[in-house]
């Protein structure tokens, strides 16, 4: 599998309440941790037992090269990833509350400089390309372009949406949104779109080239929309210390489960318990569950 998308460190501040706009607010605890949509899904594919390339750009800092060793200690091949000379690591900035939610700023850093260039000669190894939103969108699009034509199965994470989007462009296997993402990315809210008739459901699919879209929901049911039927799958119930990096533990077990081979509601199943047990502790990358700790979940 390939992933392709940004690395950041991450500076998580627990704060007793999201700020309002003009408001000051005063963190309980702050961490230092390795995040980054790209490299969060790629080590979540990892820890579900996926051989994980990712793609990305890093700075030729302490940074980088911290980030570039932590990979190879989680198994990820990371000889795709760039070092960008005299440019930062991206940086991320995430506000918790009590509650798990969250507010997060980005600095792109490296992030900018992401280089395509190892993408073709890998994907003819891959059996399939991961991408999110997160990195700039003409990267996202090649990527999928590129996947496309070499005939892998595309899995794009549709996050954070992006109103310049081109869909229809290129046939990709797999969209995952949450429910918020849904709105912003089509327009209507997951019940509407699972509400459609057959003939609606596989023509909003036609039209975008998409084979199959995932609305995640929170602690509500996900949502598979496919041209032969809509599956809802149920969650994992737990109470969430931490929502930071749930979305991206559930993208890149949902990708290991499709590159293994695995049926849908097997694969859908097993990304809802990685999500869930991922929002026990504090943090993303650290916070992301093994494939062992998913299985005995299932009972």
């Amino acid at each position: 599998m390939v992933v392709v998308g940004t690395l950041n460190v991450d500076l998580v501040w627990q704060v007793p309440a999201l700020p309002r706009p003009g408001q000051t607010i005063v963190a309980d605890q702050v961490e230092r941790q390795f995040g980054g949509k790209g490299a969060n899904q790629a080590v979540a594919a990892a820890r579900q037992g996926a051989r994980v390339t990712l793609v990305g750009a890093v700075g030729d800092d302490a940074d980088g090269r911290a980030y570039r060793e932590h990979l190879q200690r989680e198994g990820l091949e990371v000889r795709a990833i760039t070092t960008i000379p005299g440019v930062a690591t991206g940086t991320a900035h995430v506000y918790v509350d009590p509650r798990g939610e969250n507010l997060i700023v980005v600095d792109r850093g490296a992030n900018a400089h992401l280089d395509l260039a190892p993408l073709a000669d890998l994907l003819d190894t891959s059996d399939a390309l991961v991408v999110q939103l997160e990195c700039a969108l003409p990267v996202a699009v090649e990527a999928l372009r590129l996947a496309a034509a070499s005939g892998v199965r595309s899995i794009l994470n549709a996050s954070p949406p992006q109103p310049d989007f081109p869909w229809g462009r290129h046939v990709i296997d797999t969209v995952i949104v949450n429910e918020h993402e849904c709105v912003d990315c089509f327009q209507r809210s997951p019940a509407e779109l699972a509400a459609l008739s057959d003939q609606a459901r596989q023509e909003f699919l036609r039209e975008r080239r998409m084979s199959h879209l995932v609305i995640t929901q929170g602690a509500d049911v996900t949502l598979l929309l496919a041209t032969t039927a809509v599956w809802r799958v149920p969650t994992y119930p737990v109470t969430p210390r931490d929502t930071v990096g749930a979305g991206d533990t559930f993208a890149g077990a949902l990708a290991a489960q499709l590159a293994a081979g695995f049926v849908w509601e097997r694969a859908l199943r097993h990304a809802n318990i990685a999500a869930a047990l991922s929002t026990l502790a504090i943090g993303a990358q650290a916070a992301m569950p093994t494939r062992a700790a998913v299985e005995a979940a299932k009972g």
